[in-house]
């Protein structure tokens, strides 16, 4: 744990000290209207590096780093036309593969669904819907937990482990008073089982991923429930999130709650939201780590960029001001298994040079 930690530290010092290449004032978005690819088949539009007037010269040292550094599949959208696709090492984009972290936001837009179907609000306490006794904490003190405290990472629960059974969420501090990275989000799943009726699996089947042409399933493993899916799909996801709850014009998602998840949720760490990392801010504080780091996440990226980050360096990258999501699957990039780390800060260069 102390090496991890060290390690942690170490990266992101340089992340968030090094902000020798700061974001430009943004290029101004295109102005066509937004594409969404049909919910089956293959079929997408496309937009090419010409029609974006973007430089050709940035496209193949992009990909080169990409593949260096062991990615699986890279995709920009733009308006949501595809502008680049590519797959590295035998991956396709048939292939499924795992989100880690990045599913987190599955979880916490499907509890904005939950609650605009008014079946949970997520400002009761967690036990109101899975029952008491669901940590090892007093009545009291468990009953101080809501399922927004979940969402933002201020349960309070002691974070040193990812188990989520009873004998392993012990009190560290009251709920709302520390933000620590804990698995125990997960029985936000349980709430909305309980609270729909259903299955977590099927509640989410047909509220989000049917809706948005997703393909994809949960995976058990170990004490995590893990989302695999391909490429495409996880940039359906963006898409969505990009378009503020939106397909089309079917509400998935009110934007009332888009708003709440994509905007610092509570005054510890400013760069995060309802499960979503934000970039941009004056500080922000990362798993493992109770200090407080100077700066914006990612200080190459566009500040009002918002992301999705798993192990390994599973990525999906929001950012409004460019209409653009850009989807990063594959193994770790220095073989560090973070969410976040100094590949990051380089592939923001990259991608930059792209439009600049």
């Amino acid at each position: 744990m102390t090496k991890t930690i060290f390690t942690i530290l170490t990266t992101l010092l340089l992340i968030g000290c090094s902000k020798d290449s700061a974001e430009p004032d943004p290029v101004p978005a295109p102005s066509e209207s937004m594409y969404f690819p049909p919910l089956t088949g293959t079929a997408w539009e496309t937009k090419s590096i010409a029609d974006l007037k973007w430089n050709q010269g940035a496209v193949q040292p992009l990909l080169d780093y990409l593949e260096l550094k062991n990615s699986k599949s890279f995709i920009i959208l733009v308006n949501g036309r595809i502008v680049l696709e590519n797959y590295f090492n035998g991956h396709t984009a048939s292939t499924n593969w795992y989100w880690a972290s990045a599913g987190k936001t599955l979880t916490s837009t499907v509890t904005g669904i939950a609650q605009q179907e008014n079946l949970l609000n997520i400002d009761n306490k967690v036990s109101q819907y899975i029952g008491t006794g669901w940590t090892s904490e007093t009545l009291a003190q468990e009953n101080q937990i809501t399922c927004k405290h979940l969402l933002t990472m201020t349960s309070g629960l002691d974070d040193s482990t990812d188990d989520v059974d009873p004998a392993s969420l012990i009190y560290k501090a009251d709920a709302g008073t520390r933000w620590a990275y804990h698995n125990v989000y997960v029985k936000l799943q349980d709430v909305i089982a309980s609270a729909s009726g259903q299955t977590w699996e099927n509640y989410f089947n047909a509220k989000l991923r049917d809706k948005i042409g997703m393909n994809g399933s949960w995976v058990q493993l170990g004490v995590n429930n893990v989302y695999t899916s391909t490429s495409r799909s996880m940039a359906r996801f963006g898409l969505l999130m990009l378009n503020k709850g939106k397909w089309e014009n079917n509400i998935i998602l009110n934007e009332a709650y888009f708003n709440e998840a994509t905007t610092t949720s509570q005054n510890i760490n400013l760069g995060y939201g309802y499960l979503w990392w934000l970039n941009g801010k004056s500080s922000y504080h990362l798993p493992q780590s109770q200090l407080t780091f100077q700066g914006s996440v990612i200080p190459t990226g566009p500040n009002d960029m918002f992301m999705a980050l798993g192990k390994n360096d599973q990525k999906i990258y929001v950012i409004p001001s460019k209409k653009m999501v850009i989807i990063r699957m594959g193994d770790a990039a220095d073989n560090v298994n973070l969410a976040l780390s100094d590949f990051d800060k380089v592939l923001w260069e990259k991608i930059s040079a792209l439009y600049q």
